[in-house]
């Protein structure tokens, strides 16, 4: 089997073409340009000197992450760009998982540390078992073991893990470098750095693991592949603390927002609405349809039907990610006051007997139990617990009354 594999999560930019019993060529970096001027040069320069046909590869083994964000998007679509040209599957291999396989052999505790900033590290925890060959063989196999899959993890805490442990560790990585203070200053078991020539990211590690892996059944198509972050970018968790911190929004829905409540309904509900019946409920005239949106997205909506001066609210959802943030109030409270303006008298509803979640919000919303629907919901089959809110009549609809 042969496999073409590549690895950009670090600093390191790496890519080989290795069988099962040898690594044809492997082309490495560790210098300033980036991965994105680097990583197909790189690749067709190991091509041409070799002369191998890459229609002829069996399968291509990429580093998955965990590792910088910017590296692995580069790596993932090189992969998967050339995946989907030559009709190769894919093989996603943990990025910490391949650098540790590159110590092949070694009983003790193997640690890889990759600097993921703000004294963290990407790291996994592994070691080699030994294994005999067979009964009448002096051939030592070893067995990869993983005692700790991939995690990010401070730099305190994985100290501790590995005084408990109370096995010798080898360290390798970028975050060697970084943290090498911290851990002679912390570590109580004995330990040692691996030297040059394994201490990074070398693809063909990831071909040797990825032809390993692929023969257990593990690969995907290139159109599956996605890189495996372990943590959100700074960009995105700044995002996330701009939506937290956001007050939500709510406007009417229209027919353009039908897709995104399409979308969510997918997402929450087993039962989901399809956009064509979103669309259908907001043409008619006695629905009030409400959608809500934080720092710019959509967030949750609301569809409700009014008959004889009552509100039924039929659906009520929030994205999960923005869940917990007050949407769900602000709907409610809009939906108060659109009934407060159209003299309506009640608000009712319905919900799962085992949403405790839901059931405590209604109630802090105002809302009382009247009574229980057996059975009333399928996928699983459940009670449906039925709760109400008097409106209190505002000002606009008293005189409009008078």
């Amino acid at each position: 089997m042969r496999v073409l594999a590549i690895d950009s999560s670090g600093l390191t930019a790496t890519v080989a073409v290795v069988e099962e019993e040898q690594t044809i060529a492997e082309y490495t970096i560790n210098y300033k340009k980036t991965h994105s001027q680097t990583l197909l040069p790189m690749i067709d320069e190991m091509v041409r000197m070799t002369e191998v046909d890459l229609s002829a590869v069996d399968a291509i083994a990429v580093a998955g992450g965990p590792g910088s964000f910017t590296g692995l998007r580069i790596g993932s679509a090189t992969a998967k760009g050339l995946g989907l040209a030559l009709g190769k599957p894919l093989v996603s291999v943990p990025t910490v998982d391949a650098m540790a396989y590159s110590v092949y052999g070694c009983e003790d505790i193997i640690c890889p540390i990759m600097d993921a900033r703000r004294s963290q590290v990407y790291t996994g925890i592994y070691t080699f078992v030994p294994e005999t060959a067979a009964e009448d063989s002096h051939e030592m196999r070893y067995r990869f073991k993983v005692v700790r899959v991939q995690m990010a993890v401070s730099v305190e805490e994985l100290i501790r893990r590995l005084n408990v442990y109370g096995k010798r560790v080898v360290f390798l990585g970028d975050g060697v470098p970084v943290y090498r203070d911290m851990l002679a200053e912390g570590l109580k078991v004995p330990y040692f750095f691996a030297p040059s020539y394994m201490n990074r990211q070398r693809a063909a590690a990831v071909g040797a693991l990825g032809i390993r892996y692929y023969q257990e059944g593990r690969y995907e198509t290139a159109a599956e592949h996605k890189p495996e972050y372990l943590r959100m970018s700074q960009a995105e968790r700044e995002r996330t603390q701009r939506e937290k911190n956001a007050v939500p929004e709510v406007r009417g829905m229209t027919m353009e927002d039908g897709a995104a409540v399409a979308e969510m309904e997918h997402q929450l509900f087993p039962d989901a609405w399809s956009e064509k019946s979103v669309l259908e409920t907001l043409e008619q005239p006695d629905t009030i349809c409400l959608m809500a949106e934080k720092a710019g997205r959509a967030a949750g909506y609301l569809l409700a039907y009014t008959v004889a001066g009552e509100v039924e609210i039929a659906r009520i959802a929030v994205a999960k990610e923005l869940q917990r943030q007050g949407v769900a109030s602000t709907l409610l409270d809009e939906l108060e006051t659109l009934c407060k303006s159209r003299g309506v008298r009640k608000i009712l509803l319905d919900v799962r007997a085992g949403n405790a979640a839901a059931r405590a919000l209604y109630t802090k919303a105002g809302f009382a139990e009247d009574g229980i629907r057996q059975r009333f919901y399928d996928d699983p089959t459940e009670d449906a617990v039925l709760m109400s809110r008097t409106v209190e009549a505002g000002q606009d609809s008293a005189d409009e009354r008078a």
